[in-house]
């Protein structure tokens, strides 16, 4: 297994995660409200769900997987905006950061 495929795996893994967590803790969608985006929650989740889908379909298909990548990682810059205007510590935003330079990568990686 190479890098790049780790790190695939890493991000549809902790996606798939985040996307159950919605569901599953009262916490995720507080988060929303507090941003004024509980409109937005929903679709949020289901383009994570998309991209992380498409990550590891991307593992035979590589037009799937750059098309994912890049979409995770503005998801992840939009995230990180979001978190920057409301000014969210850097501990508390690192992870939309973390996230959007970890599928910056693998799209990088799959164009090459």
């Amino acid at each position: 297994m190479n890098l790049k495929e780790i790190c695939i795996l890493l991000s549809s893994i902790s996606f798939f995660t985040y996307v159950a967590s919605y569901f599953l803790s009262p916490h995720m969608k507080n988060e929303f409200k507090r941003f004024n985006l509980d409109k937005l929650g929903l679709l949020t989740i289901i383009l994570e769900l998309l991209g992380a889908m498409g990550l590891l379909i991307g593992l035979k298909f590589t037009p799937i997987l750059i098309i994912s990548s890049i979409g995770l990682a503005l998801l992840m810059l939009s995230g990180l905006i979001i978190r920057i205007k409301s000014k969210d510590s850097i501990w508390i935003s690192f992870p939309a950061l973390f996230y959007m330079c970890l599928n910056a990568y693998i799209f990088l990686a799959a164009i090459q």
